[in-house]
């Protein structure tokens, strides 16, 4: 790809300084990291990132109600526009300990967060800060720190954001902090279920024999443990969450559970979300009204599936910038559940990509490798500048990438 950018020195310039701005941005992370920000509760994280597009003269720096934050790159042209987001919410809750751990002899950074993904949002911040410094690209690139990836977030940041901007976008990309060497183009549909049973209850003693929520839902959960789902596409399924009851001693009379179900393939999806409608249809009987049980389902989650082929410009972008940065490994093409869901359910071709290594995401634990910090900012430059180019008809990819 490198060889494509003779008419952008200065691109090639920035993305090669990202080499010696590995602690500048391991810094910035652990700053995004130290700003609690579970999903729904992105407020200060959100400003914070505002006030840093605001320092950085950015055009048409705004906030929405979600906790979106929006800033624009002018480009020569406004559209097809590129769409560039990270998002700032975590799985950690507001009085989650956020202490750091550095330890030199790895080069790990341990910290609950710090690769997803507080270092994705330092990328996204840099990445401003680098183009904001360049000639306008060919097209308006759009910076968006999004909201609401994660849990029960359903992603409803990126749809608000690919609502607001509409027609204008002609591409996608979405960074995560870690998996960098991953190439996410295939969005993995899931469906997410909140099921609920409601009894009379009363005294374990006293009233024995009355109906239980709690007992309702345990046979509902244990049909849904034997469900049957395929090896190919891969499909599954996960009781999450379950809770109900007073005490001990108190016949329930609420109980929940929570259900995720997930396919590589929307027909199997549907398969699924049917098996389960008939389970819960199997509680909904004369027999259990009789006893004043009560059993509903509701939709708490709905990530759309989508993607494009492995052969796609952009895809094929991500990975020559991969090996044009000196990634070793061989081509990772992914399909995951991330906000690239939203744009490719809505044909607007998407990747997800990561800027540096880590593990233990979703833990206590978590960390992320420093050195590859460079390489990764610098891929995620090149990425952008290239994705900003061919929608402006500028750059493709030819049969030697």
């Amino acid at each position: 790809m490198i060889e494509q950018f003779g008419a952008y020195p200065e691109v090639l310039t920035a993305a090669a300084s990202c080499l010696e701005r590995v602690e500048q941005l391991a810094e910035l992370s652990i700053e995004v990291q130290q700003i609690p920000a579970p999903t729904g509760a992105e407020a200060v994280r959100a400003n914070w990132v505002q006030k840093q597009f605001v320092q950085l003269k950015l055009a048409d720096v705004s906030q929405d109600g979600l906790y979106n934050v929006f800033a624009r790159i002018p480009g020569r042209r406004e559209a097809p526009a590129l769409l560039v987001s990270a998002h700032t919410d975590t799985v950690f809750p507001a009085n989650t300990d956020l202490s750091v751990r550095i330890d030199g002899a790895s080069g790990r950074i341990y910290g609950p967060g710090i690769g997803d993904n507080s270092a994705g949002v330092a990328a996204l911040l840099m990445l401003a800060e680098l183009l904001a410094q360049l000639p306008a690209p060919p097209v308006d690139i759009w910076l968006v720190a999004n909201s609401g990836e994660e849990g029960l977030g359903d992603l409803r940041g990126m749809r608000g954001a690919v609502d607001r901007l509409g027609s204008r976008i002609g591409a996608s990309v979405v960074i995560e902090g870690m998996g960098l060497g991953r190439v996410v183009h295939r969005a993995l549909g899931s469906r997410r279920y909140r099921i609920a049973a409601r009894a009379p209850g009363g005294h374990s003693w006293s009233d024995f024999g009355t109906a239980s929520a709690v007992h309702a839902l345990v046979q509902l959960a244990a049909d849904l443990s034997r469900l049957r789902v395929p090896e190919t596409p891969r499909t599954t399924f996960n009781i999450g969450r379950i809770s109900g009851g007073r005490s001990v001693n108190t016949i329930a009379q609420e109980a929940m559970l929570e259900l995720d179900l997930r396919s590589e393939e929307p027909e199997a999806l549907a398969q699924a979300i049917d098996d389960v409608l008939a389970i819960v249809q199997a509680y909904q009987t004369p027999d259990w009204a009789r006893r004043d049980v009560r059993i509903e389902a509701s939709v708490i989650g709905d990530r759309p599936p989508g993607g494009i082929d492995a052969a796609h410009p952009l895809v094929r972008a991500a990975l020559s910038a991969l090996h044009d940065v000196g990634w070793q490994g061989a081509p990772d093409l992914r399909i995951s559940s991330t906000d690239a869901n939203i744009p490719l359910s809505r044909g607007i071709p998407a990747v997800c990509v990561g800027v540096t290594e880590g593990g233990s995401a979703h833990r206590l634990e978590e960390w992320m490798l420093k050195a590859p910090l460079g390489p990764g900012m610098r891929h995620l430059t090149l990425l952008t500048w290239w994705a900003a180019a061919w929608l402006g008809g500028e750059l493709e990819i030819g049969s030697q990438a």
